[in-house]
């Protein structure tokens, strides 16, 4: 279950030598100073829950705090203010390099990132062979990352992550793109979590993949929500408004 309450996130605007000489005596001399805020509100006063087998497509324009949200809900970001309950084991698909260190291999990667997601050192010699083969990536997974493409580095992030069988996969602009092949492998896997009643959170600018996956959609505007609902009411007020709606 995700059980967020009253989130709010805040980005801070000033920089980190803002307690210079120099931005002090700037601050000082700025008599609207105290009347700007200096942060950005990137989540504001998001309510909203999630129960198991739910599966929740993720709306918006650019800047919307779509990423924002999905950091929240994998335990990455905590926020400025609010509640945040995420219960169950969660594994995220947010940034296809995020835990890969290019000087190390792939299958060094694999046991780097699978001891990120909690993994014991038996269960990831183990699930090495199986994401080996999902992976499809050959002899590349004895390279040093650094020769990866965008593509490869999808697949082994999808297959490492995925290997787990996490109660919550939480995915941003992943499902669906590389090859047609690997794509409609990913797509498979995705359909046996949901089989398993795991709560699945997707990301998308594709009407497409949510309609696919998700039963439920969440839009968000300027980090507030606009609309919860069933997928199509959701997609169609979305559709007819979004446009309108960018400045």
């Amino acid at each position: 279950m995700i059980d967020l309450q009253n989130i709010y996130i805040d980005y801070p605007l000033d920089p980190v030598d803002g307690a210079s000489l120099k931005q002090s005596l700037l601050n000082a001399l700025d008599r609207n100073k105290g009347r700007r805020k200096n942060y950005f509100r990137a989540l504001d006063n998001i309510s909203l829950k999630i129960q198991g087998g739910e599966r929740v497509g993720l709306i918006g324009l650019n800047g919307a705090g779509k990423s924002t949200l999905l950091r929240v809900m994998s335990r990455i970001f905590q926020p400025t203010s609010g509640f945040a309950r995420i219960d169950g084991r969660v594994s995220p698909l947010l940034d296809m390099a995020t835990g890969f260190e290019l000087h190390h291999t792939g299958v060094e990667n694999i046991r780097t990132r699978l001891m990120f997601l909690g993994e014991s050192q038996k269960s990831i010699e183990g699930k090495i062979d199986e994401i080996a083969k999902f992976s499809e990536l050959g002899d590349f997974l004895h390279q040093t990352a650094r020769t990866y493409s965008t593509g490869m580095f999808m697949r082994l992030a999808f297959a490492t992550s995925t290997a787990i069988r996490p109660d919550i996969l939480i995915a941003d602009e992943i499902i669906g793109t590389g090859d047609a092949q690997f794509s409609d492998k990913a797509e498979a896997r995705i359909a046996k979590l949901l089989s398993e009643g795991k709560i699945t959170i997707i990301s998308s600018h594709s009407m497409g993949i949510i309609r696919k996956f998700c039963n439920r959609v969440i839009w968000l505007h300027h980090g507030k929500i606009i609309s919860d609902g069933p997928t199509e009411v959701v997609i169609n007020e979305y559709e007819n408004r979004a446009p309108k709606m960018i400045k």
